[in-house]
C-alpha cells in the first residue's frame, strides 16, 4: 500500500494495535517491539535536559551524550525483564547483559544519531532481534525496525517479509502503511563519511548518481533519518568503506543488520559493497561494515562500481 493508496484513511482510523505489558502472553519477539514502541515517548521526551555529553566513550571510541546513555540504561532494565529475551547488547555498552529464557537476542542502537541533539535534529532508535547468541549475522534476524524522532514518532518494523509503518502517541501504535515496498522510481540519496576519504571507485559511482535530475540529495547526519527517506521515496543510502576506515563506521549488530533485513523485506537490496549485509559473518559484537541500502537498481550499479 502506498501513501497515496485511497485505502490509507481507513487504516488510520482502525483500532490501534494493542501493546500490551510484558509477560501478558504475546510471543518474546512481539512483546520486544511493544516495549520500545511504548518508551518511544518517554525516550524522546527524555532528551529535554539530557543534550550536554557524558564523561565516557561508547565501545566505538565515541563520545556520548547523557542521552545516550539514559536511553541505553532506560531499555536495558525494560528489555531484559521481557520473558524470553536471553540477551540484551547495546551500541552504547561492552558488555552484553544476559537476560532470562533464550529465546530471543536484542541488539539496539537507542539513539542513533544523538550528534543532532545539539543542533536539535531528527534522531532515532534502531533495534535487531535475533534467534541466535549475539554477535550474529543478519541471516538470524527474525525481526528488526527503527523509531523516527521526526514532527512525529513513526515507526517502521519488518517481520516475515513484510513491513509496517506505525504512527507511536500516547503509548499506542496507529498502523499508517502495511505491505511498505521501495517506490519503483528512486528519488533520493545521501552518502556519508567524508568526501576526501571515498575512494574513487565509489567518488565515480556518487558523481554518477548526482549527474542525474531526477535525484535529490537527503543528508541530515542521523542516519535513520536518511534511510527512512528511502524507504519513503525510494534511492539509496550509503555509509561507504572510506580510505582511513575500511570497514566504514556502522555497527553490523546495531545498525547495519537491522536496516538492511528492512529494506530487504521492503523488496530493496543492501551490501557491504559486494554481498549482501546480512550475509556478513560477524567476528566481535562491535564489528563495523560498509553500508549501502535502497533500490536494487542502484545497489547493482554500485557493485559494478566497486568490483
Amino acid at each position: 500500500m502506498s501513501a497515496t493508496d485511497p485505502d490509507r484513511d481507513r487504516d488510520r482510523d482502525r483500532d490501534p494495535d494493542p501493546d500490551p505489558e510484558p509477560g501478558s502472553g504475546l510471543d518474546p519477539v512481539e512483546n520486544v517491539v511493544a516495549t520500545i514502541a511504548r518508551s518511544a515517548a518517554e525516550i524522546r521526551q527524555g532528551l529535554v535536559g539530557r543534550r550536554g555529553k557524558a564523561d565516557e566513550e561508547n565501545p566505538s571510541g565515541e563520545v556520548q551524550a547523557e542521552a545516550d546513555v539514559w536511553a541505553d540504561e532506560l531499555l536495558a532494565d525494560r528489555l531484559t525483564s521481557i520473558d524470553g529475551v536471553g540477551q540484551y547488547a547495546s551500541e552504547e555498552r561492552s558488555e552484553i547483559i544476559d537476560g532470562g529464557d533464550e529465546q530471543v537476542y536484542v541488539a539496539v542502537d537507542p539513539l542513533d544519531g544523538s550528534s543532532n541533539l545539539q543542533s536539535n535534529n531528527t534522531m532515532g532508535t534502531v533495534f535487531g532481534i535475533y534467534e541466535e547468541p549475539l554477535p550474529a549475522p543478519g541471516t538470524a534476524l527474525v525481526a528488526s525496525g527503527w523509531i523516527l524522532y521526526g514532527p512525529i514518532t513513526t515507526m517502521a518494523y519488518a517481520r516475515d517479509g513484510s513491513v509496517t509503518k506505525y504512527e507511536l502517541t500516547g503509548g499506542e501504535r496507529t498502523v499508517v502503511e502495511e505491505e511498505i515496498t521501495l517506490p519503483d522510481d528512486p528519488l533520493v540519496y545521501g552518502f556519508g563519511g567524508r568526501v576526501p576519504h571515498w575512494h574513487d571507485e565509489f567518488r565515480t559511482y556518487v558523481r554518477e548518481i548526482e549527474s542525474n535530475p531526477d535525484h535529490k540529495l537527503r543528508y541530515g547526519g542521523a542516519m535513520i533519518g536518511d534511510v527512512n527517506q528511502v524507504l519513503t521515496y525510494g534511492g539509496i543510502f550509503a555509509y561507504p568503506a572510506l580510505e582511513d576506515s575500511p570497514r566504514g563506521k556502522l555497527r553490523l549488530q546495531f545498525e547495519c543488520n537491522p536496516i538492511a533485513y528492512l529494506i530487504e523485506a521492503a523488496g530493496g537490496r543492501s551490501s557491504d559493497g559486494s554481498q549482501s549485509i546480512l550475509e556478513v559473518e560477524p567476528t566481535d559484537l562491535h564489528d563495523r561494515a560498509p553500508l549501502h541500502v535502497g533500490n536494487a537498481e542502484l545497489i547493482d550499479r554500485l557493485e559494478d562500481a566497486l568490483a
